[in-house]
């Protein structure tokens, strides 16, 4: 059994979102601006048949998710393993700081090479798979008619989707990032998931 659809859903800002910081999995809360997007993307998303909801368990996606299960009116269940890229010792950096650490760094992003986001931190291509795989197994333990949502983050979610649909991270520059509180939609498949739609906001 597989889900019949699958929801990708990125939290809503927080103030690290707004001045461009790495948050990684660090634990920053929604800001104002943000809880009023996740309440918005609730009541669009509870009219699309949602039946199950699963969110990493980092804050900002927790608050997001217990929006959609409240206007869903269903129960939360968190999972570690969407949680965001690790990005170990760049955490409350800018880009520009990273680039000051990192000489290739705007070059590996332009070209759409894979990187360890710090000494300490994870690849994209990790961060992925772990996604994914995690997706994937919620996905799995959906009956053939079910609708589940997954709230996650912005880099983990965008990869996970170029993994769920056989690519390589490469590809994934080709597509735009996630907003805050957008969300996409996937049919499940045995070799490949097909996207449906993608970066959908109810703002």
């Amino acid at each position: 059994m597989t889900a019949a659809k699958v929801v990708l859903l990125r939290h809503g800002i927080t103030d690290w979102n707004h001045s461009g910081r790495f948050q990684g999995q660090a634990d920053v809360p929604l800001n104002d601006r943000g809880l009023a997007q996740a309440a918005a993307a609730a009541q669009v998303l509870a009219d699309t048949g949602i039946t199950r909801i699963v969110s990493s368990d980092l804050t900002r996606a927790v608050t997001t998710a217990q929006a959609l299960a409240a206007a869903c009116g269903l129960p939360l269940v968190t999972d570690p393993r969407l949680q965001e890229i690790n990005v170990g010792s760049w955490v409350g950096l800018d880009n520009q700081q990273v680039a000051e650490l990192e000489p290739t760094f705007w070059d590996d992003l332009k070209a759409g090479r894979d990187f360890r986001r710090s000494p300490t931190g994870e690849t994209a291509t990790e961060t992925g798979n772990r996604v994914a795989a995690a997706i994937r197994e919620w996905a799995e333990a959906c009956d053939d008619d079910e609708t589940l949502a997954i709230v996650g983050h912005g880099l983990a979610l965008r990869v996970a989707t170029m993994h769920l649909m056989g690519l390589e991270y490469v590809h994934s520059r080709l597509f735009a990032g996630f907003g805050n509180c957008h969300w996409a939609v996937l049919k499940p498949g045995t070799d490949y998931w097909r996207l449906i739609s993608f970066n959908n906001a109810a703002h």
